[in-house]
């Protein structure tokens, strides 16, 4: 049986992206699956890594954060609301993530929720990152929205290329060992349609809620987005001249 977990990262549930995490549970729960949620901004979960999540002392005069966590995972004393979410994340075959983008990125909260979450030490280490990463052969899926339209989101638009917008998320990801499949993006999405624009953006959601079924019944023939290999990088973690470029963010020399 597949296990996903949906993570929301709204501030209200009766939004778009909220009725769109409620059609993807839905979705999972007719194709048999366990489905896991959480609900970023409903939980009340603190976005901010802080020492104040480690009581203990650390050695070292100032808070950092990976050896505080480090230490944590290693004598099993992370933050309660941190388990909660990396056994969700172990049980997981699967996540979908729900958000809008808001000032050219995902929402802080789930930022935040990567800074805490993903913790040194009990979800990644050094020898266990990218190619080694814990979660290889498990996938996950961005449905996002943009306030944009299409156009002005693709790689020549005003907007800024929404895919690039998306890539540092979709790489820390890649860095835990996941795959990450090609994002699902609604754009246009926002409050100031009147009349026949709000109408037929109406319509427009109606339909992306209707397709939910048929985009996660599909979920494992989805394409990845595709990332250099662990092989395609030098002894100093440079890119080979002989290996190719797949992102703009990793590069060869002009």
């Amino acid at each position: 049986m597949t296990t996903t977990l949906i993570v929301l990262a709204h501030p209200d549930p009766r939004s778009f992206n909220g009725a769109w995490a409620n059609a993807t549970k839905s979705a999972c729960e007719a194709l048999g699956d366990t489905v896991l949620c959480s609900d970023l901004v409903a939980m009340g979960f603190d976005p901010v890594e802080r020492a104040s999540h480690y009581p203990r002392e650390q050695a070292d005069p100032c808070f950092d954060a990976l050896k505080a966590q480090e230490e944590a995972a290693d004598q099993h004393r992370l933050p309660a609301d941190v388990n909660l979410e990396i056994e969700k994340l172990r049980r997981a075959d699967r996540v979908v993530f729900h958000f809008p983008i808001w000032w050219f990125a995902p929402p802080a909260i789930l930022k935040g929720w990567f800074d805490r979450v993903l913790a040194h030490g009990a979800l990644h280490s050094v020898e266990h990152r990218f190619d080694a990463g814990h979660f290889r052969g498990r996938k996950v899926l961005f449905c996002a929205t943009t306030g944009s339209g299409e156009t002005e989101s693709a790689f020549n638009g005003k907007e800024g290329d929404i895919q690039m917008l998306l890539w540092p998320a979709a790489y820390t990801l890649r860095y835990l060992g996941f795959s990450v499949a090609v994002p699902e993006i609604v754009h246009g999405v926002h409050g100031y349609h009147r009349g026949a624009r709000q109408e037929a953006l109406q319509g427009r959601l109606a339909s992306v809620l209707d397709a939910q079924d048929r985009l996660m019944a599909e979920f494992e023939s989805r394409a990845l987005l595709q990332f250099n290999a662990d092989t395609d990088f030098d002894e100093d973690g440079r890119l080979k001249a002989d290996r190719p470029s797949l992102s703009h963010f990793i590069r060869k020399d002009p």
